[in-house]
Formats: C-alpha cells, structure tokens, sequence
C-alpha cells in the first residue's frame, strides 16, 4: 500500500498534540511514541519544529539513526521565511534543510488580517514568502506540504486571497495544501462547501487539519474528505491545545471502517486500542474512558436489556465488532443487571453458568449488594471472588485475620498493627505509614508476604473515595475502590464501610485475596 501516495494520514500528536496543557515530551518520550505511531501504519509523522527549541532539534538528530520507520515518512513543521530576506539566508528555513526529514510541513499565514497584523508585512510579500520557501526546499530535494492557516476564517474574508495564497503554493511546487481549522469553529456543513470550493476552483490537492472547539473535529474531517480532500491531520486521542484536535484514530476506523477507504495497512487499525493506550501511557494522559472506538466503555453495556440482545446477537446493542479495533465488549454487573447480564459476564470470566438457580441466586445477591453501597460495575476481581463463592460453595481464603488496629497521633504520624494467620504461623506486623489508609496498606501486605513472598510483587496504584448515603454528611456511608496490579495486569475491589478505614480494609483484603488466588490458578 502507498501510504505516501493517494491518500495521507498525517499525524501530528508530537508536534500539535504537544500543545496540550500539561502535556510535555522528552525527545526519548518523542521517539517511542513515533515507533508506536509508525507501527500503526500512518502515512506521515510530523516530529515537531527544529530551529524553534532545542529538544526538537534533537529529536531530528537522533531521529536519523534511532529511528528505523518501516510505513511512515518524518516530517519536519516550520514557518515560511521571514519578510524581506531570501529563503536560503533564513536560519530558521536551513533548520529545516538540515533536520534529516524527507517531507517539510510549512505553516504559512493564508488570512490577510493575519498577513498585515500579525506578520506585519503585505499581502503581496506574504505570497512572495510562500513562493519562496517552497521552492527553496523543493529545489533542495525534501517534499512540501503547506499548512494554511486559520484558512476557513481567512476565507471568510476574503476568499480571492485565501485560494491565491494555496495557488502560490502549489505553482512554486508544494504537493498539498491542508486547510486549517485553526480556531475549530467550522461546521461539518459549512467545511465542506469550502473544501468543495477550493477543489473546484483552484485544482489542488487539499488536505485538512480540524481542532475540536465545536466538538465537530472528527465530523469536519470526514466532511472534508466526502468534498474531496486526500490527506487527513490528526493526533492520537485527540491531543492539542484548548479542546483538542481530531482523534485520528476515529479518523481513520471512520474512513476504514464506515466508509469503505483502506487507508492503513492492512490489518493494522486491529492495533488501535493497544496504540492509543500505549501512546497515553508515554503522555500520561489516559485516554477517556467513553473515547470511541478505543475507549474502555466503548463497547460496554450495563442494562439487563440490553445484556439479553446481546446474549442472542452482540450485533444487536454494538455498531461494529470491538475486535475490528482491537478493543473487547464488556458487560457491567450492577443493580441493572438481569440474568442474561450475569451468564454473559460469567462466560467473559470464563464460567459457564447454565444452572438456572445459580444464576438467579449469584444475580439476587449481586443486586443486594448494590442495594448496601457495593458497585461492581468498575470492581471485576471483587465480583470475580463473589462468583467463585456462589460457584464453589467458598470463597477463597489465604489467611485469617486475628485484628487490625490504627493509631494516629497529633504530630500527624500514623501506624497500624495487623495480627493474622498465613499458613500455619501467626504473624504480627506494626508498620508507619502515610495516613492510615496507607498505614493498614504497608502493615497487611508486610504480614502476608512473610507466608506469600509473590505478594512483594503487589502494588496498591488506584484508590477512589465516594461517600453515598443521601441527606447524611460525616456519617455517610463509605465506599472504596482500590487498584492492585502485579507489574503486568491490574484488578479493582471494593469497599464498603461505615468509615474510610473500614472501607478500605475491606477493599485492601480483597484485592491481596483476588491477586494470590489468580497466582495459585496459574
């Protein structure tokens, strides 16, 4: 497939997606994010702008030999050159020259407003400076794409000028002109009367570049391409400052997966779910959980109705298979759940559950346990070891506790004493902590890896407070959530108490329960 070729997908997550609040990218940050993005089959990876700062100059530095991209072509982001000197003097265009990047993205001012105010030249020098730089580096053998930008505003305004400035651009030998929706405001309908326009009149190939202040980046993508563009802008979950821009991953299931383009390699959007996870992982942005396509509730269903469809056809309640995008279907147990949600969460935990008793017991008490404060929707492992209880008659057991107690003392410090039992020997643990919560934490896990050293590999990474209880304030009720993981998986418990440490406790045994239980099973 020649994913440089008819159709681009261009991504843009370090460069544009960087603008994010709170989101910052070491250079090593940038490279394995580029191999992610590289792996998913994207056509075009804009790695940022060199000469602007030193770490993106140095990611085109180490780019050149720590990279070896098997789909995609670098690209290099940069402006055209400054008013009144020739294009080959302009340090800022030799950067550019100079980064290693086959392709040079140049974003260049296509709103006469911005032309006289914020460039502070004419709006004939403003061409000139289009023309220039594109041939310059067309001459100096590297590929130009042109980012028009606030291009829908500055047509808006005046049209003649915004199509001069891409006609200029693709005369002097740029392959592309993406139109920028700079401040997100466009419409799907309104975009694509103009992209329509500028296809017609000038004859250029038209990309596009949507953020997302209108919620309609997605839409206007696709808008776009529907009135005849051929390269689409994005970043993955939707990265960028403000409100974002296109999630091109939605982009391109979309495109792939609605509208019948092949605009990957194939078989490659089945890596979607792990690349936007992989990707967050390395921002420390998660994506968000209703996130389509990728997101953790996006093929996830709670009520029993729906539950029932889906026991005779998941096709029933879903747009598309989830493995399509390598994501799951999961089913919540809550309050709302029937019968068919119970057998259909059993077989996705593997068990078989065809006694109709059982199934009817294991759902009676799953309702009265939400009834009481419990949620299970979110806690899998507590609702895993009430299944086990029903199914086997017991509930899995690896210690016995004998007491806990917590002290806290005015100075602030806090220390909790666990006594137990673990095979065969009792143990008593007093251990300090970072409030008692977290007391309780280090005391029980220090008892229990004496008798199961695996537990040493268990760590407490998530914990959620809610207090419920309607009309009641510090004598509401407590519930918990807790996230364990092993260093490869996770699994949440819950809690539920007349207090946080009660609550907790709860919570805390579980999850150290839930995690020896999965070891024993392996």
């Amino acid at each position: 497939m020649d994913l440089q070729g008819s159709f681009h997908v261009y991504d843009t997550t370090l460069r544009d997606g960087a603008q994010q609040e709170g989101l910052n990218l070491s250079v090593g940050d940038k490279l394995a994010i580029a191999r992610q993005l590289d792996g998913f089959g994207v056509g075009f990876i804009e790695g940022g702008w060199p000469g602007a700062n030193p770490k993106d100059t140095e990611f085109f530095r180490r780019a050149q030999t720590e990279l070896d991209l098997k789909h995609a072509k670098l690209a290099a982001f940069g402006s055209t050159r400054r008013a009144g000197i020739k294009a080959a003097d302009d340090p800022m265009i030799a950067a550019l020259r100079d980064s290693g990047a086959s392709v040079v993205t140049l974003v260049a001012k296509s709103h006469d407003r911005h032309v006289e105010l914020a460039l502070r030249t004419t709006l004939e020098e403003n061409l000139a400076m289009v023309r220039d730089t594109v041939a310059h580096l067309t001459a100096e053998g590297q590929r130009v794409f042109l980012d028009a930008e606030h291009f829908f505003d500055g047509y808006r305004a005046n049209r003649d000028y915004a199509l001069e400035v891409l006609r200029t651009a693709f005369a002097a030998g740029a392959e592309v002109a993406a139109l920028c929706d700079t401040n997100g405001g466009m419409l799907p309908t309104w975009l694509s009367d103009v992209v329509h326009d500028v296809v017609e009149t000038t004859g250029v190939r038209v990309g596009i570049h949507c953020h997302n202040d209108t919620g309609c980046a997605v839409a206007n993508t696709l808008a776009a391409v529907d009135a005849g563009a051929t390269h689409v802008q994005g970043t993955i979950n939707g990265y960028g400052e403000r409100t974002g821009n296109a999630d091109l991953i939605a982009v391109v299931a979309n495109l792939q997966l609605k509208l019948g383009r092949q605009v990957l390699p194939e078989g490659l959007l089945q890596d979607a779910t792990r690349t936007a996870h992989a990707i967050a992982e390395v921002t420390n942005f998660p994506p968000a959980t209703r996130q389509p396509y990728v997101g953790a509730s996006a093929f996830t269903h709670k009520a029993g109705l729906h539950a029932s469809a889906i026991k005779v056809d998941p096709d029933l309640y879903q747009h598309m298979d989830p493995i399509g995008v390598g994501n799951d279907m999961r089913l919540l147990v809550s309050d709302m759940a029937g019968r068919a949600s119970i057998e259909l969460k059993g077989r996705e935990l593997g068990y078989e559950l065809t006694d109709r008793e059982l199934v009817t017991r294991i759902t009676d008490r799953v309702k009265e346990r939400e009834a009481a404060g419990y949620t299970f929707e979110a806690a899998d492992a507590s609702f895993e070891l009430l299944l086990l209880e029903e199914v086997e008659g017991k509930r899995p057991t690896y210690f016995d506790l004998e007491s806990w107690r917590v002290i806290s003392q005015d100075d602030g410090s806090t220390e909790a004493t666990v006594k137990l039992h673990a095979e065969g020997e009792r143990y008593v643990v007093t251990r300090e902590g970072n409030g008692p919560v977290n007391a309780l934490d280090q005391a029980l896990r220090a008892a229990i890896v004496l008798a199961y050293p695996v537990v040493e590999k268990f760590e407490l990474i998530d914990y959620k407070v809610r207090l419920f209880d309607d009309g009641h304030g510090t004598d509401a009720k407590t519930r918990v959530l807790i996230e364990t993981s092993d260093g490869q998986t996770s699994w949440v418990t819950v809690g539920v108490g007349e207090n946080v440490i009660e609550a907790s406790w709860e919570a805390l045994v579980d999850g150290l329960t839930f995690g020896l239980w999965r070891v024993a099973g392996q």
